[in-house]
């Protein structure tokens, strides 16, 4: 790195990732990439590289790339997309104190590679770097995976810069206003349903007995959320989607609640995702398309899905206002 010139910090939008192409083989290369990440499962290694070669690689790429195939763009994967379109609106944003800030996009698994960024900013000369994963809320399976790499990237480089890590921002004021403001803006074009739904990535009980907070920063949106919107206990719900395996997960499943409302003469419901911070494949195939279908199947009237932030201006400011937390 240099000293001359001014002084410049790097800041790095992370994201999950996506497959290539919504082609059989680019979602194999995909899944065997992040499936493959010690963080993301917890089983043995050897263990686990059977299971992964043997019986899901060979079956679970077709039916994940016919999922693909129903919310690709003409741009390409929404999550992609969607990161790169909210990136470029913080283009041009300075620090507090005046500083140049030179802001990007990575992913964690596929293309732009994380790696390849945090170099491309070593080539820039920066003083600082600034890493937000797009995580609302902290898990070991995805904000530490992020934090893996950066740490092994930076094992080969001469001059170390500033590092600040954002952790999580589940409770941020800044955050829960703009979810709250989205809701809000949904209810005055379509009416206010019976049930608000919060649904969030489902991971594994273990994990929380393990000390993971996710679970428990899960609850925390959710309870700021409703508080902001002023509902009633009675008025929302907080789910998990996404549930993997055989393994016990995160309660109540998504599913299951679907199933039972209309049954409880609950017929009609919104649902958002707060643990995104734009659109991809669990929440536009899996939340918007077959959970619609398994709520109208059990006796639903009405399903209405929320999107995310994305790149709308109040997101903008909500990552404008977390680099202002720690530059």
């Amino acid at each position: 790195m240099t000293e001359t010139g001014a002084k410049k910090t790097g800041v790095l939008l992370v994201n999950l990732g996506s497959p290539a192409s919504p082609k059989t083989g680019d979602v194999r290369r995909f899944l065997r990439e992040f499936l493959g990440d010690p963080r993301v499962v917890n089983l043995p290694r050897p263990l686990w590289w059977l299971i992964l070669n043997l019986f899901v690689l060979p079956f679970r790429p077709k039916k994940s790339a016919h999922a693909y195939q129903s919310i690709w763009t003409e741009q390409g994967s929404p999550l992609i997309v969607f990161t790169e379109k909210l990136t470029s609106k913080l283009q041009g944003f300075t620090g507090v104190d005046g500083t140049h800030l030179v802001i990007d996009c990575a992913m964690r698994y596929g293309k732009p590679a994380l790696r390849e960024k945090l170099q491309n900013f070593q080539k820039q000369g920066v003083h600082d770097i600034v890493i937000l994963p797009l995580y609302p809320q902290y898990s070991s399976t995805t904000t530490a995976s992020i934090f893996d790499v950066v740490a092994e990237e930076f094992v080969s480089w001469r001059h170390m810069p500033g590092l600040h890590f954002i952790s999580d921002f589940h409770a941020h004021p800044s955050y829960i206003e703009a979810l709250a403001q989205s809701v809000r803006q949904h209810w005055q074009a379509n009416g206010q349903a019976e049930l608000l739904l919060l649904s969030f990535h489902g991971l594994p009980a273990k994990l929380t007995e393990w000390g993971d907070p996710y679970f428990y920063q899960c609850q925390t949106t959710g309870r700021l959320l409703a508080e902001q919107l002023g509902l009633n206990d009675q008025q929302w719900k907080l789910v998990f989607q996404s549930r993997f395996g055989k393994a016990e997960w995160l309660k109540p499943y998504c599913v299951e609640v679907l199933q039972e409302l209309p049954q409880q003469g609950i017929k009609h419901v919104d649902v958002i995702c707060p643990g995104f911070s734009v659109d991809c494949l669990e929440t536009l195939e899996e939340i918007a398309i077959a959970n619609q279908e398994i709520f109208l199947e059990a006796g639903g009237e009405t399903y209405r899905y929320i999107p995310c932030l994305n790149d709308s201006d109040a997101h903008v400011e909500v990552m404008l206002d977390l680099i202002k937390t720690v530059h």
